[in-house]
């Protein structure tokens, strides 16, 4: 079965049965025979906000910190940039690399080159579109085995609409290429993972990426757009969870949010900054997943749980509407109304908590979003 653009937990965290389960994304980059044949190139959907988008990536190494899965080397993360610009000419970024697709295709089951070759809507190297300290920053981090790609949509979205975005690639987490030809294979994919090992070390990866997008010494060449009093993190499954941990470790974060993802590792230490939990039909309702109602439990500020009806584990990720591009969505939500809700919802997020902009739909159920329930257990 092609599990792949299904938005569900296809190698992944089994978030929906509120366990950890994996598919090794180190299998041959093989393409199975039945794999779709779409009459055109699969595209990330524009995003809605009043800017064109500009993109540009970053190669960090923590010199201070060995990494905890390949023990000889450094930490070493690539990061993806978004942010406003007014450059409209240009050529758009690819969403991922040849190898990236070929493996992140091989544990999806679906052509490597057909992922590899999704369209996106920011132009490479464009200049900002801000003055310095004026650019609120959100912070992604993707699903386990997830590359950082697979959040474009929602960060094209934040980007056209004034934030600077930065998505983490966590290195041996999933297939990451890097500036010197390297591809590196998602190495912690194996069946005994613990993955209460894996979230801190995610969330030392977001404070070490913070310190290096902000300061006199930013590693990236724009650096001195973002505004550092106003910063988000959030992700997707694990990187969810690591956006929680991240938050009870570091009071730099102002608000954070969770896309479906079990809270492992839990740190039960409460913080009264804004948290947003979005879950899927299944795993995200009161009682599905006990890590929820501890991790709500903890939340002393602002909260929000919600569930969207009709989604799987990762239809709020790009693999929403890149599986009904491909006719591949097995869940009852379309997927192109899946991405327009959560860049909706995780746009007035962002913009009521680091812009201070009252969003209505924050506050409960909403008619123009029916498939949306509030949750307050």
């Amino acid at each position: 079965m092609r599990t792949a653009l299904l938005g569900a937990t296809a190698a992944a965290v089994a978030a929906s049965a509120g366990v950890f389960t994996l598919h090794s994304a180190t299998a041959q980059a093989t393409e199975p025979a039945d794999a779709p044949e779409p009459a055109a190139a699969l595209a990330i959907p524009a995003p809605g906000g009043e800017h064109a988008v500009g993109t540009t990536q970053l190669h960090l190494v923590d010199e201070a910190r060995a990494d905890v899965w390949v023990p000889e080397r450094d930490r070493e993360l690539m990061v993806t940039m978004w942010y406003p610009t007014d450059e409209t000419d240009g050529a758009t970024a690819p969403y991922m690399t040849a190898d990236e697709g070929a493996l992140f295709g091989a544990q999806l089951q679906v052509p490597g080159d057909l992922i590899a070759s999704v369209e996106t809507n920011a132009i490479t190297g464009a200049e900002p579109l801000a003055d310095d300290g004026t650019l609120p920053l959100v912070m992604l981090s993707p699903g386990f085995s997830f590359p950082r790609a697979t959040l474009t949509g929602i960060a094209e979205e934040l980007a056209s609409h004034g934030y600077a975005v930065a998505a983490v690639g966590h290195a041996y987490e999933a297939p990451i290429s890097f500036p010197d030809g390297r591809t590196t294979e998602c190495l912690t994919c194996t069946e005994d993972l613990d993955a209460d090992a894996l979230v801190p070390n995610r969330a030392e990866d977001l404070s070490f990426v913070l310190d290096e997008l902000t300061g006199d010494d930013a590693a990236w060449e724009d650096g001195g757009v973002i505004d550092e009093d106003r910063i988000a993190v959030g992700g997707h499954s694990i990187g969810g969870a690591s956006s929680h941990r991240v938050m009870a470790a570091d009071d730099r974060f102002d608000a954070g949010f969770n896309l479906d993802g079990t809270f492992f590792a839990l740190d039960r230490h409460k913080f009264d900054r804004p948290f947003m939990m979005i879950g899927a039909e299944d795993h995200g309702r009161p009682g599905a997943d006990k890590t929820w109602t501890k991790a709500w439990k903890h939340l002393d500020g602002w909260k929000r749980w919600i569930t969207v009806d009709g989604t799987g584990h990762s239809s709020m990720t790009d693999l929403g509407p890149l599986a009904e591009q491909a006719g591949l969505n097995e869940f009852e939500l379309d997927g192109f109304r899946a991405d327009d809700l959560s860049r909706a919802y995780l746009t007035a997020f962002v913009d009521e908590h680091l812009r201070g902009d009252d969003r209505p739909i924050l506050d409960g159920p909403d008619e123009a979003w029916p498939e949306v329930e509030f949750h307050n257990p």
